[in-house]
């Protein structure tokens, strides 16, 4: 098959969506399938060196200065510098320029149009436009998902809350649920001994890590408030929290305030073959409080390199937070959060269990089974037979961690 994936976002810009387009392409490619991004283009890809991903002219974002709006013009030129290809499907990834770009290539092309949902918008657009009120954030978010949901031939989700979601919200495309997988090969190694030596970070220090952008939705300031109780027992504790975003400075301020200066570092982002398994590596505890995440990938990326977790169990977190397979699933609230990470730092052993578990349950979220059942579903969208996941899931037995 040759595929045509269509994103408002992708690599050099660092997040779920990019770590999602780029592994299921290299594993689609194993496949023997061709699969050809468009994405924007950003200062550090004006050089864009691979064939198979065409850069579209772009312009800030004043709301998220990280992010790029690709431009009009740029994309209705792009069916020319496509060429001659012919392209069986159409995959959008991102609900922005790129939506609307990809349903109308599609519809030029004659082929189906997919899309995968990404993001829970319910629980992100008004961190953006924090002038509106909430409640109306949330209902534009609900409708513009339904439409856009209903745009589509066919809908993929990571997970079966986010299923729910967007049946409650009234999508009547067929849904199903194929989460992104993780490249195994990728999460092996790891120096954490180097990370703490490089840092200034003793040996014996206990050391807290949270991966992922810093963005308002991400709930890292429940961290701080968490590290406040549980630097009552462990005055030493320091959490690392790792990548950007445009929280960060809300964050730094509120560490300030909270005298927490000592006990945090905020690091940017590390390089993904190198330092950032260090990181991994280095911490005692993964640490994650994002009750919005549509999947949440960096817990397996933790497990595969034998990082105990501790985690809230909520939306799509909760497919992959199961009791006693790596993690502690944790209450969302500060004083119960704390008591799960310290009984981690004050276990080395239940520490070395969770990691055992964790190494043996992340190897079962192989990417190249998650990119095979990708190309079946593409196949059967193909023939026009989609099968629509239970609208109703059933829940998970997440028990608590206390």
């Amino acid at each position: 098959m040759r595929i045509l994936y269509i994103s408002d976002v992708y690599f050099p810009r660092v997040n779920g969506v990019s770590t999602s387009i780029r592994t299921f392409r290299r594993e689609l490619q194993a496949l023997g399938h061709e699969v050809v991004v468009v994405a924007p283009a950003y200062s550090q890809s004006a050089t864009e060196v691979d064939p198979g991903i065409f850069r579209i002219a772009a312009r800030g974002v004043p709301l998220d200065p990280e992010d790029r709006l690709m431009r009009s013009r740029s994309l209705r030129e792009l069916p020319a510098r496509l060429g001659p290809r012919a392209f069986d499907l159409v995959h959008i990834q991102t609900p922005f320029a790129a939506h609307y770009a990809g349903l109308r290539m599609a519809r030029e092309l004659g082929i189906p149009c997919v899309a995968t949902y990404h993001t829970f918008f319910e629980e992100y657009l008004y961190h953006y436009v924090p002038f509106a009120p909430r409640a109306l954030m949330r209902a534009f978010a609900r409708l513009f998902s339904r439409r856009q949901g209903n745009q589509v031939n066919a809908l993929v989700v990571p997970s079966r809350a986010m299923l729910a979601a967007l049946t409650a919200y009234g999508v009547r495309s067929p849904m199903t649920i194929l989460p992104t997988g993780l490249s195994l090969g990728e999460f092996s190694g790891g120096d954490g001994a180097s990370f703490r030596r490089a840092h200034g970070i003793p040996a014996d220090r206990p050391l807290l890590v949270h991966v992922g952008r810093v963005a308002f939705e991400k709930n890292i300031d429940f961290l701080l408030r968490t590290l406040d109780h549980v630097r009552l027992r462990h005055p030493d504790v320091l959490l690392l929290v790792v990548g950007e975003g445009p929280a960060l400075p809300r964050l730094k301020t509120m560490a300030h305030n909270l005298g927490l200066d000592a006990n945090v570092q905020f690091v940017g982002y590390l390089d993904r073959a190198t330092t950032l398994l260090d990181c991994y590596r280095a911490g005692d505890v993964f640490v994650f409080s994002s009750r919005t995440e549509t999947q949440g990938l960096v817990l397996l990326e933790a497990m595969a390199l034998g990082v105990p977790v501790v985690a809230i169990a909520e939306m799509g977190a909760i497919d992959i937070l199961e009791a006693g397979q790596g993690a502690l699933v944790a209450p969302a609230e500060e004083r119960a959060f704390s008591e799960a990470v310290c009984k981690l730092l004050e276990s080395p052993s239940l520490r070395r269990q969770l990691a055992a578990e964790g190494l043996r349950y992340s190897a079962r979220w192989g990417a190249a089974l998650q990119a095979q059942r990708l190309a079946d579903f593409y196949a059967g969208v193909l023939r026009g037979r989609t099968i629509t996941a239970p609208a109703k899931p059933p829940a998970p037995a997440c028990k608590s961690a206390l």
